[in-house]
C-alpha cells in the first residue's frame, strides 16, 4: 500500500564514505544508526576511495545490515580506476540503486533525481566554453551533467522531491575551503534545473571543509552531507537526517 501523500518520509542522507578495502567494521555502526531513525538512506558520492572493486566489495559487507532502501550517486573517486560498472554492479547484491541521470520513487510519494555533477564555477564566475579545446569540454561535462538531472526531474511527477549530487550546486556550502579550489567543487549549472522543476532539498558532498547548509537563488534548501564534515559538527551522527 502506497505511503498517505501527507505523511513524512525520514530521509538520512551522507557522502564521502571513502570505503577502502582494509575498512571492515568501520560503519556498522553508521548502518545500525541509520536503520533505527530513517526509512530511506541517500549516499552522495565517493562511496569507494580509490574507486576499486575491492573497495566496493568491503563497502557491501558493511551495507549488508541495512534495513532501508538505500540510493546513491557515483563520486570522483568511485572513477579513479574505470570500475564504475563493476561497482554499481557490487551494490546491488545490497539492493543499493545508484543513479546517473535518472530517479527513483520511494513509496509512491518522494521522488529522487540523481547525478554525479561536475565543477566549473559558481554564479559569475562560472566557466565558459570558449577558447581552447579541453576548455570547451571541460565546460561541457558539466553542462552535460546539469541536461541529465534536467531530464530525470522532468520525469518526476512526486508530490515531494530531492535531488541528490556529489558536486556542489552553490558556492554557499563550499564556503570554508580554500577560496582557489572552489570553483573545482562544482559549479551552479547544477542548481538550474532544481530551480526550474523545483524540490524539497538537494544533497551533496565532495566539500569535505565546506559548509553544511545554503538555498540555491530560487530558496530550495542544500545540504553539505560530506561525512568528512559532519564529524567535525555531528561526531555522533555522520549522517543528516531530514523530515519531508
Amino acid at each position: 500500500m502506497a505511503r498517505d501523500s501527507s505523511a513524512k518520509v525520514r530521509v538520512a542522507a551522507s557522502a564521502d564514505l571513502h570505503c577502502r578495502e582494509d575498512d571492515h567494521g568501520r560503519f556498522r555502526n553508521f548502518v545500525k544508526h541509520v536503520n533505527s531513525v530513517a526509512d530511506l538512506l541517500l549516499l552522495c558520492g565517493d562511496l569507494t576511495d580509490r574507486g576499486t572493486l575491492e573497495d566496493a566489495r568491503t563497502l557491501v559487507d558493511e551495507l549488508s545490515g541495512l534495513r532501508v532502501p538505500c540510493v546513491a550517486v557515483l563520486g570522483n573517486h568511485d572513477y579513479e580506476h574505470g570500475q564504475t560498472t563493476e561497482i554499481c554492479a557490487a551494490l546491488t547484491k545490497v539492493n543499493v540503486r545508484t543513479l546517473d541521470g535518472d530517479r527513483y520513487v520511494f513509496e509512491k510519494v518522494l521522488g529522487i533525481a540523481g547525478i554525479k555533477g561536475f565543477a566549473g564555477g559558481f554564479e559569475n564566475a562560472t566557466l565558459q566554453a570558449f577558447g581552447e579545446a579541453p576548455v570547451k569540454s571541460f565546460v561541457q561535462e558539466s553542462v552535460s551533467e546539469s541536461l541529465k538531472l534536467e531530464a530525470a526531474l522532468g520525469q518526476l511527477t512526486t508530490p515531494k522531491k530531492i535531488v541528490i549530487m556529489h558536486y556542489a550546486p552553490i558556492v554557499a556550502t563550499t564556503i570554508g575551503e580554500i577560496p582557489e579550489i572552489r570553483p573545482f567543487l562544482g559549479t551552479s549549472r547544477l542548481a538550474g534545473p532544481v530551480n526550474r522543476y523545483g524540490a524539497d532539498a538537494i544533497f551533496h558532498g565532495h566539500s569535505h571543509h565546506g559548509s553544511l547548509q545554503g538555498k540555491t537563488d530560487k530558496g530550495v534548501p542544500v545540504y553539505n552531507v560530506a561525512m568528512p564534515l559532519l564529524k567535525q559538527h555531528t561526531p555522533e551522527q555522520r549522517f543528516v537526517l531530514l523530515e519531508v
